[in-house]
């Protein structure tokens, strides 16, 4: 079992380091791992079993073969930081193991080896796995209990003390339960800013719904991604409240990928007498998006908060002479140990991507090479210049959700928001954040090649890329704001305002913007 060893793993990390608050970086872990695989290894000595492992990746860059002593010993781990240089030949494997995806390990109750993948179906994989993935087993969302009372705080020092105060005692009434080192723990806005950022998308809606299909059309609703159900609730309250009319005409059905998390919504919805009034009007849909095969002609609105950033990317390098595309796939070996290598034989998705964002954008998009020639060419005069360009990270399961919003949703309107940027991101362009928590402190590593379902793999949206995107799937106009003016125009502001005139509604979120479909 894994999850013992993950535990000591950690527990060495920060008994080692205990003036190291909140940020640990990858060779960091590979060093407190490094000294449970020695205790593996002398396990296995005593039963007489000699294995030699090598740890280091291979990929295009790396011109030569490595030699019977270019690998590293046994005690070195798989979360050690990856070099671009002297990695060790893994080309038998990568020829003789099979190729899988993120569906065909669907029904497998344990992570897979011997075997290669995209990397997005890594990430789907480490991410959504019903057996072993991040979200299905490991998430815990946090609820400040009674609303927030802003008007009676005098700034947002007194907001962020209060909140931390709730964060410290919704956990440690969790511990009181089930103790846990690794528990995964977050809070999104809806929960933060309850009932006041749902009132300001319910306006929205009501506003929009008035203004397009109402009296002929009910008012269709579905959420994507609805964590505890907080935002669904919040939404119906106001509707009932302020608009019966539209309320009789409401239906509000939730997609939701994780049977942990749909169990937790239909719970919540049945928790009040005020929520069971709600039940005749939703339908939690257990299943993922990209499952969806039942077509909806209906006018309806679609929500997905906070949803892209865990969407499955690709990873892409660039030939620094040719410009030509190679595409990352991730090698595991018999010990479950993670190899990147990049071919130039592009999948047709990730193919289609490209062909799509190019003529969606006019071939104006970053790329995370030099865009000039005299660029390329100062680039590749430095010492030991590597022959491929940084990594950049291609949204290809982002087009896959506008093919399915266009395909079976045609009449829809989507309203998503989402972090635009990141920090603390690992290296590339459009690159993720990857991190996990131990003893409630963020873990960050500088790899999205870690242990499966352990760690959160977080990526920003390019906007501005994602909405030329869009529209070309679908054939939709659209707008984007920043999070601060969608909220000036939908929400109440004085609601969440303090004394001193500071609102955190309008500036926790300066990273985050809103798409809608106009």
């Amino acid at each position: 079992m894994d999850s013992p060893i993950v535990t000591q793993l950690f527990r060495q990390l920060f008994r080692r380091h205990p003036a190291c608050q909140s940020r640990r970086n990858l060779a960091t872990l590979a060093t407190a791992l490094r000294d449970v695989r020695q205790q593996r290894l002398r396990e296995q000595q005593l039963r007489h079993l000699t294995q030699y492992q090598h740890h280091q990746h291979r990929s295009y860059v790396a011109r030569g073969r490595g030699g019977p002593g270019a690998g590293t010993p046994q005690s070195e781990t798989n979360w050690q930081q990856r070099s671009d240089m002297f990695q060790q030949d893994m080309s038998e494997e990568f020829q003789r193991y099979p190729m899988v995806t993120a569906m065909d390990l669907r029904g497998r109750k344990e992570r897979p080896r011997r075997v290669k993948m995209l990397m997005r179906d890594f990430i789907e994989d480490s991410l959504y796995n019903p057996n072993y993935g991040y979200f299905s087993k490991q998430v815990v969302i946090f609820t400040p209990g009674e609303p927030f009372d802003f008007p009676s705080l005098y700034d947002e020092l007194d907001f962020h003390a209060l909140l931390s105060r709730r964060y410290v005692e919704f956990e440690d009434s969790l511990d009181a339960v089930s103790p846990s080192d690794t528990r995964q723990l977050w809070y999104t806005p809806t929960e933060l800013f309850r009932p006041y950022y749902g009132e300001a998308i319910a306006r929205y809606l009501v506003a929009n719904y008035k203004l397009t299909t109402y009296p002929y059309h009910d008012l269709i609703i579905y959420e994507m991604g609805a964590g505890r159900g907080t935002l669904m609730l919040n939404i119906l309250d106001y509707i009932r409240d302020v608009d019966p009319a539209v309320y009789d005409r409401t239906k509000y059905k939730i997609i939701e990928i994780s049977t942990q998390l749909a169990t937790l919504q239909n719970s919540q919805l049945m928790q009040s007498f005020a929520a069971r009034g709600h039940a005749d009007k939703v339908e939690i849909i257990n299943q993922s998006i990209f499952d969806w095969t039942n077509p909806v002609p209906s006018p309806c609105f679609f929500l997905a908060f906070e949803v892209f950033d865990n969407f499955a990317h690709d990873i892409i390098r660039y030939d620094t002479e040719t410009l030509e595309p190679l595409q990352g796939m991730v090698l595991i070996d018999e010990n479950g140990d993670f190899y990147e290598f990049y071919t130039r034989q592009m999948d047709p998705v990730a193919a289609r991507y490209m062909r799509v964002r190019d003529a969606a954008t006019g071939g104006r998009y970053k790329v995370p090479y030099p865009s000039t020639r005299l660029g390329r060419w100062l680039a590749a005069q430095k010492p030991l210049a590597a022959n491929l360009s940084p990594p950049e990270y291609i949204p290809t399961r982002l087009m896959q959700f506008f093919d399915v919003l266009g395909h079976y949703f045609p009449a829809h309107r989507l309203l998503t928001s989402d972090f635009h940027s990141l920090p603390d991101a690992t290296k590339g362009l459009n690159a993720p954040i990857v991190q996990t928590r131990f003893q409630r402190r963020p873990v960050p590593v500088s790899t999205p090649l870690v242990h499966q379902g352990y760690f959160d793999i977080m990526f920003p949206t390019n906007f501005q890329t994602a909405e030329a995107t869009y529209q070309a799937i679908t054939g939709k106009l659209t707008r984007v704001l920043t999070h601060e003016e969608f909220m000036r125009r939908w929400a109440y502001v004085e609601d969440t305002e303090t004394q001193s005139g500071e609102n955190p509604l309008l500036t926790w979120y300066k990273n985050a913007s809103v798409l809608f479909t106009v």
